[in-house]
């Protein structure tokens, strides 16, 4: 990717709040993480969790065979079940979302997969989360059109090519997701995780100079460009 080294630190930032609030959600009673699109995702192998959590390692045919081949030498931390899966078919898509559910509750990850999607498949994706997976936490990474704009600017001929745009930067955030039984539940800007991680692009201290002399309202919409959230189904309690 052009500036790839340049530009990877909010992908840092990313795994490491995402392994936060999957352990803290572990440790209040999570039984099953639905983890979709689940790539190259090490996190059975190299977190401490619990041996009796069952985790469902859910992407593509050919990703879970190359992902399985080269981890057969490792062993995971907790109950690993692979599930090859094309999520944009309807039916087998809500197969595995009820085989999630048998053991609940279900904790969902989907990291670096929304940006991906259409509104639409978003919309059925959380429908299919809340209604069939009945899922209590949702951990997903969200864009803004402004993050769109930016990143069309850096990578917007690459991704093009790959036959990956970006798509999904929702105008109403986490609010998007009410419609379907979500409600956001934790916000955790990137940028703002990037100075507390200590992991922020070399000029960031130029960035947040320039932000003293900017109205409020912008800042604001900076620190929400891009995030890590924690959804939580309206059928939950709500987090204390």
């Amino acid at each position: 990717m052009p500036n790839g080294r340049s530009m990877a630190w909010p992908l840092v930032v990313r795994v490491t709040v995402m392994d936060e609030i999957l352990q803290r959600c572990v440790a209040a009673g999570a039984k099953t993480v639905l983890n979709l699109a689940a790539g190259l995702d090490a996190r059975p192998y190299r977190l401490d969790l619990p041996s009796g959590l069952r985790w469902l390692h859910v992407d593509m045919p050919e990703m879970v065979d190359y992902f399985r081949e080269h981890m057969a030498q490792e062993t995971p931390r907790c109950r690993l079940e692979f599930i090859a899966a094309d999520l944009r078919d309807a039916q087998r898509r809500r197969e595995v979302f009820a085989q999630a559910s048998a053991e609940g509750p279900v904790l969902v990850i989907t990291e670096g997969l929304l940006i991906y999607l259409e509104a639409d498949d978003v919309a059925a994706l959380a429908r299919d989360l809340h209604d069939v997976a009945r899922a209590r936490w949702w951990v997903a990474d969200l864009a803004s059109p402004a993050l769109l704009r930016f990143v069309a600017n850096s990578w917007g001929h690459a991704v093009q090519q790959g036959n990956a745009p970006f798509r999904f930067g929702p105008r109403e955030g986490t609010a998007f997701f009410a419609p379907y039984g979500w409600r956001e539940a934790e916000f955790r800007s990137t940028w703002d995780e990037a100075w507390r991680l200590n992991r922020k692009p070399a000029a960031a201290w130029l960035w947040r100079v320039l932000s003293w002399f900017q109205p409020r309202r912008k800042v604001e919409a900076g620190r929400r460009m891009s995030a890590i959230v924690l959804l939580e189904s309206d059928t939950a309690a709500p987090a204390s």
